[in-house]
């Protein structure tokens, strides 16, 4: 359950999938703080009024969770006096060179998907788990290129340990289904190669991240077992906790 005391969404029109993760229900009946972490589509395009209103958010650090030649072929986030950017890769398959087959519930191609940035990413991964529990760097945005898949993940496994319940983190992913009418629209003006022949991929089923959240438990115990064997401590996981979640 979410309380909405601020817009969840915030209206770029450059950025296309921008949002806040505040205000579900968490830890000891305490609630994620709004204006900390936001999540969001690739950030190279805000210019003139859209960058203004960035920079109205007060954020300090951006985590940009895209790999060197994406950064290349379009940009990063523009440089500006006092905000710290991160390029904290995850790295994972190439998912052009996975097949997904027909038999296959494309909820479960995408879970094994997510599944893969757990292990292939685990550095990427536990470099963005540190920079978000670290109460300096706040309020922090993470994002990858349509802010779904790698960004969706960093935010599950964040949510997650700070007590919000699965169905509510597979409800917040879900939400970028709407963000991918005009996501795609853009592309497909300006790279239609990037979404022809994969609109599949633009998909954003609540089982999907279910299913991850289970299959990773199953794999490690828990999500804070995982995030432990990947380097996060528990001193970062209480920080974290401290910092985004409303005071008891």
């Amino acid at each position: 359950m979410a309380v909405d005391n601020h817009p969840r969404s915030l209206p770029f029109s450059t950025s296309y999938n921008f949002r806040d993760v505040g205000g579900y229900a968490g830890l000891d009946g305490r609630t994620v703080s709004w204006r900390r972490l936001f999540r969001a589509d690739s950030l190279h395009r805000l210019k003139g009024t859209d960058l203004e209103a960035f920079g109205a958010l007060g954020v300090r650090t951006v985590i940009d969770l895209r790999r060197p030649f994406e950064i290349e072929l379009h940009g990063r986030v523009p440089h500006s006096d006092g905000l710290d950017y991160r390029n904290l890769v995850v790295e994972h398959v190439d998912w052009d060179s996975v097949e997904e087959p027909a038999d296959l519930p494309h909820e479960r191609w995408l879970a094994d998907r997510y599944l893969n940035f757990a292990e292939d990413g685990r550095a990427g991964l536990a470099a963005a788990l540190s920079v978000i529990a670290d109460p300096a760097a706040a309020p922090v945005v993470v994002h990858c290129m349509a802010g779904k898949d790698r960004t969706g993940v960093v935010c599950a496994l964040t949510l997650s340990l700070l007590g919000v319940s699965d169905a509510d983190i597979a409800q917040d992913y879900a939400l970028t289904e709407v963000a991918m009418a005009s996501l795609t629209e853009y592309l497909l003006k300006t790279r239609p190669e990037v979404v022809q022949d994969k609109y599949h991929m633009f998909d954003c089923p609540q089982d999907a991240m279910l299913l991850f959240l289970r299959d990773l438990r199953d794999r490690h115990g828990s999500v804070a077992e995982y995030v432990r064997e990947i380097g996060v401590g528990a001193d970062q996981v209480a920080a974290l906790r401290a910092h985004l979640l409303t005071p008891a």
